[in-house]
């Protein structure tokens, strides 16, 4: 599938999903706790830019990382047409090199979670620590287990529109609080008024909050906040878990 068509589906697919939510989470935390301006953001897993391009429009130098190139090339785009003047790199989260010190790095829209060992996630955040300044701040947020063993586990989601439809399937995945997502697109060829059908797999899992804790505070982070569905507190029905971490000196 070229970039073009995946960056179709993924944009309109995601087209309620409130990113401003996530933006307005991240000023809130940096307003209330860091000590000095705030200039350079890093954004891991930046998809096709949905909260990179924003945070650029808002003054910010901002650089975005993503393991996928077709979604890279398809945030350059955005960037461009924006005239916004960010730098786009294809790194792995688990492996980041040759970058620069940030005053903040983010990790939204649990991408995370894609992330399927704890050993990946370790690595994740010493890698972080490792790009960020002094008092840096890191915020990230993933799937609770509510939401993965209680929403997502053996169920079906269905949506349709006059040009694409899609049906997701939510299967038990190999580990422990792991689900696997089967996709199924239906998209309308407009030259030949037929449907095009395209299939994905996606695999995320989740862990407990005090895992998530401890593994931030063994690579060297302070947490300053943990909260439950952006600014709220974290319940037994908190869909994500919202984390707010800064670099110890």
């Amino acid at each position: 599938m070229s970039y073009e068509r995946f960056a179709y589906l993924y944009d309109r697919l995601m087209e309620d999903v409130p990113y401003e939510e996530w933006l307005r989470f991240l000023q809130t935390k940096m307003n209330k706790y860091s000590q000095r301006k705030m200039e350079t953001i890093l954004d891991l897993a930046c998809g096709t830019g949905e909260i990179s391009v924003p945070l650029s429009q808002s003054g910010f130098q901002v650089v975005g990382i993503d393991l996928s190139d077709d979604m890279l090339s398809v945030a350059n785009e955005k960037a461009l047409h924006a005239k916004q003047n960010i730098t786009f790199i294809q790194q792995n989260m688990t492996k980041l090199e040759g970058l620069p010190l940030f005053d903040v790095i983010v990790i939204f829209c649990d991408s995370l979670n894609y992330l399927s060992t704890m050993e990946e996630v370790k690595e994740t955040f010493l890698n972080v620590k490792q790009c960020l300044k002094d008092d840096g701040l890191f915020l990230f947020d993933v799937h609770s287990l509510y939401k993965m063993n209680e929403l997502f586990l053996n169920q079906t989601y269905v949506g349709t529109d006059d040009d694409i439809s899609f049906i997701w399937n939510c299967f038990p995945g190999k580990f422990e609080h792991s689900v696997e997502h089967e996709l199924s697109f239906f998209v309308l060829d407009e030259e030949t008024s037929m449907y095009d059908r395209f299939d994905e797999i996606h695999y995320q899992r989740t862990f407990k909050v005090e895992e998530y804790s401890e593994w931030l505070l063994d690579a060297g982070f302070e947490i300053i906040e943990i909260n439950g569905d952006f600014d709220q507190i974290v319940t037994n029905t908190s869909e994500r878990i919202f984390y707010t971490a800064k670099k110890r000196s």
